[in-house]
Order: C-alpha cells, then sequence, then structure tokens
C-alpha cells in the first residue's frame, strides 16, 4: 500500500444533494478505527479521503454520479485522486432515507460533513433548516440499520455555539453551549437559516445517538479556510480572503458574522480535517469538540493583514466598528485530548494569499 499522504480539498454541494465518498483499507494494517472500512461525504470529504490513501471508482451501485451532480467537473478533484487507494464515490440525497444504505453498509466509520446551505434562500426553513435535521436523521438511520458502525463523526459548526444575546467581551464559549435558537428565529438577522440548521441538525444527531446506542462525536469547526483542490475557491475561503481582495460584499459579511457570532474565528482546513481524523481515532473521545485556532476581530484581522502583506495596503479604516470581538471559542477540550494545531494565523493566511495567486486572483 502507499505511505498515506497530505491532501487538501473541500467539497460544496447543493442543498439537497449528497456524495458519498466509500473506501476500503487493504488488509495487514494496524488495528485503529481509521484503517479499517469507512465512507466519507460532503465538504470535506476529499480531504479525509486523500489522508487515508484513495484511488476513485463508481461501484455500479445506483446512478452514477453524473446523473446526480450538476456539474461533473465539480468532482474531478476527487476522481483525480485514484492514484492513492481504494475509492468508491455514491451519489447520495439528504432526504432520502434509502439513498444511504448501500454506501454505509458494512462501515466502522461514518463521517457526515455535508448540509444542505443557501444563504440567498428566502424560506430558510425548508432550503436548509428541515434537510438538515432529515439528512441526519438518515444517515443515522442507516448506521443503525448496517449494525456494523463503530463511531459516527458529525460536522457541527462553531454556529451551533456562539450566537447568542449576552453582551460585554471576554466571554468564552465551550462545547457546554448551545447557539440561542430562539432569538435567531425571532429576530431573523441575515443568514439566520444557516445557525439554525446547523443548532437543531447536531441536536437532533444526539437525540438519535442517544436512543439507538450510536457512539457521535461531533467536530464544531470555525471559519474555514486554505488552499483547496476544487475547481472553485469555497465561499468560506472568499470570505475569509475579503479584506485582502477589498470585496466590499464579503467584508460588510465578515462585519455581519462578528456582529450575529461575537467574533471572526478561523481555523486551516486541513487541521479541520485532522481533527476529524484523531478523534475517529481516539478510542476515549466523547462528546462535542471545538476545533478553532484563531479568535479574533474584524478591525484585528485587519491590522494584522496590513502589516504582514503591505504590498496589498489592506484598509485598517472600519470607522466605528467594534475593534474587540465579544467572544471566543474555545478548543482546550480538543488539545486536553492530545490534538495540536498545525496552523497559526501567519501560515494560515501565507498558504491561503498563495492560493490566491496561483488562481489569479492576487498579484
Amino acid at each position: 500500500m502507499k505511505q498515506k499522504k497530505s491532501y487538501r480539498c473541500e467539497k460544496e454541494l447543493s442543498a439537497n444533494s449528497n456524495l458519498f465518498i466509500k473506501h476500503g483499507i487493504p488488509t495487514g494494517q494496524k488495528d485503529s478505527l481509521c484503517d479499517r472500512r469507512h465512507r466519507i461525504c460532503g465538504i470535506l470529504a476529499c480531504e479525509i479521503a486523500a489522508r487515508e490513501g484513495l484511488c476513485s471508482e463508481h461501484d455500479g451501485q445506483g446512478p452514477s454520479p453524473d446523473g446526480l451532480i450538476e456539474n461533473h467537473k465539480k468532482v474531478a478533484h476527487l476522481t483525480a485522486l485514484q492514484n492513492l487507494g481504494d475509492l468508491k464515490i455514491f451519489g447520495a440525497d439528504l432526504t432520502n432515507e434509502e439513498s444511504f444504505n448501500a454506501p454505509i453498509a458494512g462501515c466502522d466509520l461514518v463521517f457526515q460533513v455535508a448540509t444542505p446551505v443557501n444563504f440567498a434562500s428566502e424560506d430558510p426553513e425548508n432550503d436548509m433548516i428541515k434537510p438538515a435535521i432529515q439528512g441526519v436523521h438518515n444517515v443515522l438511520k442507516a448506521c443503525a440499520k448496517a449494525k456494523t458502525v463503530k463511531r459516527v463523526i458529525l460536522t457541527s459548526s462553531a454556529a451551533a455555539v456562539s450566537i447568542n444575546k449576552l453582551n460585554g467581551t471576554g466571554l468564552i464559549m465551550d462545547e457546554k453551549n448551545w447557539t440561542d435558537v430562539e432569538f435567531l428565529t425571532s429576530e431573523k438577522p441575515p443568514t439566520w437559516g444557516y445557525p439554525v440548521s446547523k443548532t437543531l441538525a447536531e441536536k437532533a444527531a444526539w437525540k438519535f445517538a442517544e436512543e439507538n446506542n450510536i457512539d457521535l462525536i461531533t467536530v464544531i469547526p470555525s471559519l474555514m479556510t486554505g488552499p483547496s483542490l476544487t475547481q472553485d475557491v469555497p465561499s468560506s475561503v472568499n470570505l475569509s480572503m475579503s479584506l485582502i481582495t477589498g470585496n466590499e460584499f464579503l467584508k460588510n459579511a465578515m462585519k455581519g458574522m462578528q456582529m450575529l457570532s461575537g467574533s471572526i474565528s478561523i481555523t486551516h482546513v486541513e487541521d479541520v480535517c485532522r481533527a476529524h481524523i484523531f478523534l475517529a481515532e481516539k478510542e476515549s473521545a466523547s462528546g462535542r469538540y471545538i476545533c478553532c485556532a484563531v479568535n479574533t476581530s474584524v478591525v484585528e484581522l485587519a491590522k494584522f493583514l496590513n502589516t504582514r502583506y503591505p504590498q496589498y495596503q489592506v484598509s485598517t479604516d472600519l470607522g466605528d466598528f467594534p475593534s474587540k470581538a465579544k467572544l471566543a471559542v474555545t478548543s482546550e477540550k480538543l488539545v486536553s485530548e492530545g490534538f495540536s494545531f498545525k496552523y497559526g494565523i501567519e501560515e494560515v493566511y501565507d498558504q491561503t494569499a498563495e492560493y490566491f495567486k496561483a488562481k489569479g486572483l492576487l498579484n
């Protein structure tokens, strides 16, 4: 078997579609969770798959990816991994319970990392919230039916932890905290549907897991950035780079994120992937785990970027926008398990800036 390789990739999917990536690890390996047969799907799917060493093929069960993915080019980065090992791609639908049975049958591990996202939706309840909850239920039902699944790792979001009506600065949010859904559904701030969907989907997952004796771990990442293998730049990466690119719409979105979530919290996508695999292999792991490398504010981030990259003339004139973050989300629990972050703020932005240069988005 080829040595495991480092990798970089995100996969974004439409609201009601999913992509399962199935792989088997050859026998003769050490007996850890991530050396056995497991499946992964969604936004971090290629990232996790490539780290384990895989190749790509359609298994002939159900429709091919061409028939389910609107633009086959969007999954070319997955099929390009075929020199790494044994990989199978399944088309699946978050709202169709039966579509998860074949991909999950026989699994030891299931990573559910996809969720419906549509920030432009005028009906978040039906476009994001209900499908997110239904998707969690459908995947977990298939896990329970399979009888072989040892652990499920679900990707949640810091948006399921940090949004609240608390005032002041210096607040610390950890795994005991949950986003205030009642506040969001009554006030309906911009993009309110996403944090509500992530919060309610995670709570639904915990309820189902407890009722059906499923070993569930939830990974709660902050804003993910870093180089990507996908053809298009992921929206989270564009957002993280908005102070450098000067995109006013996205700069305002960054401000809105701080006002709603309380801070700008950033993590390199590879560290998020590493945390998923680390927790899958850590037999003593249990519960929720926040994965956040950097807590800052828009003003502090602008000053940092202006100093580190003078060539991009990042504006630090943000008027009377709050200079300090209201809160920080802490990864103390994850670190106490033995995990260490590979990338700090300097490495995160150095790599992402180089990625944007390679894409022709920066000079």
